[in-house]
């Protein structure tokens, strides 16, 4: 292992590289990464939502205010960066369908079998699958998100 740290340490983003532990470990641990960001953009979803919601009787503008989040603000962050470039465009006509890659599910089943709950990861993963057949902007959102930080596909309304 020692003679491939300098070449991963390389490929890794600044400070972003550890040996996790024992085989399988590097896996284990970017599954409770993938379940931390599933509750993450839930998270992010549900205030934008709110903050739609909220837009014609207080006068809100969210883009703005998304946006104005990523200065300083406790909650700033690479998918907040994401959330508020997503928001700039235009929301209508994507499918509120957010698919999920089974990472999550496996956190929240570990989880389960070692007796820690999971709460947050469990409602992300159980919201991505009522978004089958839903209209909340929050999947749309959520959906944006993933093409935006992982090139994952995004599915139009008209293609069923």
């Amino acid at each position: 292992m020692a003679r491939l740290e300098p070449y991963l340490a390389a490929l890794a983003p600044e400070g972003g590289w550890v040996h996790a532990g024992t085989l399988g470990a590097g896996h284990y641990t970017k599954m409770v990464h993938n379940g931390v960001e599933y509750a993450l953009m839930e998270a992010y979803a549900e205030g934008a939502e709110l903050l739609y919601a909220g837009r014609e009787e207080l006068g809100l503008d969210p883009a703005r205010i998304l946006s104005a989040w990523r200065q300083g603000t406790i909650v700033r962050s690479f998918l907040l960066d994401r959330l508020a470039e997503v928001v700039q465009g235009p929301l209508e006509g994507i499918a509120p369908l957010v698919e999920d890659s089974g990472e999550g599910r496996w956190a929240v089943e570990e989880g389960l079998r070692r007796g820690v709950a999971l709460p947050a990861m469990a409602q992300a993963l159980f919201a991505r699958w009522k978004s089958q057949g839903r209209a909340d902007l929050r999947f749309r959102l959520l959906a944006l998100l993933r093409r935006a930080f992982g090139g994952h596909a995004v599915r139009r309304e008209d293609e069923g």
